[in-house]
């Protein structure tokens, strides 16, 4: 639901990607790869990626965290933009997907950089907090399934300093959110974090109309 940036025409686009993006090669090759797969809409669009990669480089950000991983654009596009000590925590359940996104990762040059935690990422994110890592991420990104959004955000800004910068994608599900006609169990759960996310004195917040719509919420 975020290959592309919601709304904007196909013209606008393509000047968009020719003179606004950066993509290397190697991430042309996996969105191109990914297209193939049915899911392939859970991919992030590229204008996204280089976003979330200057995010990166201008928090300055040595430690990542990424909820949500599918075929692994992102978590590329994040671990190439982190310095040569730098590092990425993953969270996904599948095995499939994942695979691909280790070989690009391989690729890229970036797989030192990137730990995996196949488990459902609820239990990641619990077991990084009693591990005593509240606190210690620079940088966050969710992407996951939508149900599951508030309790993972609540532990994610857990998990990050203050200062350090969560990013939420789908954020319009597709321009549902502002629909009262859909009322199903993902739209509720998003439009419930965007409104918590509005209100929370601890964050600032920012909601951008880019691909899906991408919420970024700066720690206090």
């Amino acid at each position: 639901m975020s290959g592309s940036t919601l709304g904007l025409p196909a013209d606008l686009r393509a000047y968009l990607l020719s003179v606004g993006v950066r993509e290397p090669l190697i991430l042309a090759q996996l969105r191109e790869e990914t297209a193939a797969l049915p899911q392939h809409d859970m991919q992030i669009a590229p204008e996204q990626g280089a976003l979330m990669a200057l995010l990166v480089e201008l928090t300055g950000a040595r430690r990542c965290l990424e909820v949500g991983t599918f075929t692994g654009y992102s978590s590329t596009r994040i671990a190439m933009a982190l310095p040569a000590d730098g590092s990425l925590v993953c969270c996904d359940l599948s095995q499939e997907w994942t695979d691909v996104a280790r070989a690009y990762w391989e690729q890229a040059g970036v797989a030192h950089k990137i730990e995996l935690r196949l488990a459902p990422a609820l239990e990641t994110l619990d077991a990084l907090l009693a591990e005593g890592q509240s606190g210690t991420f620079d940088f966050a990104f969710l992407d996951a399934d939508k149900d599951n959004y508030p309790a993972y955000a609540d532990r994610m800004l857990a998990l990050l300093r203050s200062g350090g910068l969560l990013a939420v994608d789908n954020v319009f599900w597709g321009g549902d959110v502002a629909n009262p006609d859909v009322d199903d169990s993902a739209v509720r759960a998003i439009r419930h974090l965007n409104q918590a996310l509005a209100d929370d004195d601890r964050v600032s917040v920012a909601m951008v109309p880019i691909a899906d719509g991408l919420t970024l919420a700066r720690k206090r």
